[in-house]
């Protein structure tokens, strides 16, 4: 099954479009960091015949700690972002954490963001919608994938449809994340571009006391299985240097080793995809089962 195409200028993602990367470092750190990082994004993406959108956060509203670093804010970050887009040609996203946000943010942006902390607010869903830019919503750590389909909604009451979903793992106990692969392609069926956050799935939310850990060596075969299922998109924090990063350090990728994994998930993606075109598909519409985590086909 092809999920709804979102086309930003000549950028096609999700419906039948090959694998499509977002990408940057988690908090804009510098204006020099973003463009650096951002130019090798796009050779690198260029290299392995992805699409790419860059991705960096303005706020990190979120953080563990008060006196964590948070980003330069809004007016500082959309000068960057602007930027980014107009020097290396490349889409931008970021997160929005307020309603009041979303029109500014709009203007300079290609693909709103909402955090997965912020997932239900209705307010922000529906400000995000309103702006017409697609939106990219990241799933609650606390939340099942059939329940996505009350935020889908809440998007579409503004007659915006193009819009995405990020899985980013699922709580299991204190300081720990899981993935349930089953919800990748549960979400794939209410028809939008389904995206794996790869990195902020190995996150370990608070676990070093006043900041977030996390296990970047476990990347690479959560991002294989994920692409495995079908997904259409995913999402890679990236750093020169994770470990004197900012903010999500730990999880982070080196942008050293992002080109050979990018090869082999292009590989694992083209194979599926064929093999998924081959399978016949049921088009009844859906339905959240009741009492269960995925979504059910209506009888």
């Amino acid at each position: 099954m092809n999920t709804r195409e979102i086309a930003i200028g000549s950028t096609k993602l999700g419906g039948d479009n090959p694998l499509f990367l977002i990408a940057g470092p988690c908090v804009i750190e510098s204006a020099q960091l973003c463009l650096d990082t951002a130019h090798r994004l796009k050779e690198i993406a260029k290299q392995t015949g992805i699409s790419l959108v860059f991705k960096a956060s303005f706020d990190k509203a979120n953080r563990s700690s008060v006196t964590s670093f948070r980003g330069g804010g809004q007016k500082e970050g959309l000068e960057v972002l602007a930027a980014v887009r107009k020097e290396v040609g490349v889409p931008v996203l970021t997160d929005i954490h307020e309603p009041h946000q979303a029109e500014p943010v709009a203007e300079v942006v290609d693909i709103l963001q909402i955090p997965a902390m912020l997932c239900r607010q209705t307010d922000l869903l529906v400000a995000a919608g309103e702006t017409g830019k697609p939106v990219n919503v990241k799933k609650g750590q606390f939340m099942a994938p059939g329940d996505m389909r009350n935020v889908v909604d809440k998007i579409k009451s503004t007659d915006n449809e193009d819009i995405m979903l990020t899985e980013r793992g699922s709580c299991f106990g204190y300081h720990y994340l899981v993935n349930d692969m089953r919800a990748l392609p549960s979400m794939r069926m209410l028809g939008y571009p389904v995206v794996f956050d790869a990195t902020h799935s190995v996150q370990l939310p608070g676990g070093l006391g006043d900041r977030s850990g996390g296990d970047r060596q476990f990347v690479p075969p959560l991002a294989r299985a994920a692409v495995a299922t079908g997904v259409d998109g995913l999402f890679l924090e990236v750093h020169p240097d994770p470990d004197h990063a900012k903010s999500d350090g730990p999880n982070m990728l080196k942008i050293e080793d992002l080109g050979s994994l990018l090869e082999l998930l292009v590989r694992i993606h083209k194979e599926v995809r064929a093999f998924l075109a081959a399978e016949q598909f049921d088009p009844r519409p859906l339905r959240p089962g009741a009492g269960h985590t995925l979504i059910q086909r209506v009888e």
